[in-house]
């Protein structure tokens, strides 16, 4: 299968109100690397996976909403933990959203899957990878 991936970043603020994450549950920053890698079968006629730039753009929107923001007063957020790994498959969700829509270019609807993974540090990182079903 061959794959194309981008990356951005983000600096985001949040708690994760839990006993479970122990001093991660009071207010702290956090800057996530983002890649999202996308798959094909095959090749396109122009021989690419997808547009890298339409790739870069997209990306940016979706992170644009998050950049700088204390994800505790984002309405779609609230009363949600927002872990790495939530955030992952928010992406993702919005990634295959505009996959779909034609965001990034016809080529983009012919995706067999996206992976999305946020790097939280050198030494820890999650990821969501799923199908792009029709």
């Amino acid at each position: 299968m061959f794959s194309v991936e981008v990356r951005d970043r983000i600096m985001i603020g949040h708690s994760l109100p839990d006993p479970f994450f122990g001093p991660a549950q009071h207010m702290h920053g956090a800057t996530f690397v983002v890649d999202v890698a996308f798959f094909r079968e095959t090749l396109t006629k122009q021989n690419v996976v997808v547009d890298i730039g339409a790739a870069l753009d997209t990306l940016a929107d979706v992170l644009k909403p998050l950049k700088y923001k204390n994800l505790d007063e984002l309405p779609q957020f609230k009363g949600k933990l927002t872990t790495t790994e939530f955030l992952c498959k928010h992406v993702f969700d919005a990634m295959a959203a505009a996959a779909k829509s034609g965001a990034l270019g016809d080529d983009g609807k012919g995706l067999a899957k996206i992976r999305v993974t946020l790097h939280e540090t050198d030494l820890a990182r999650a990821a969501f990878e799923g199908p792009l079903a029709g």
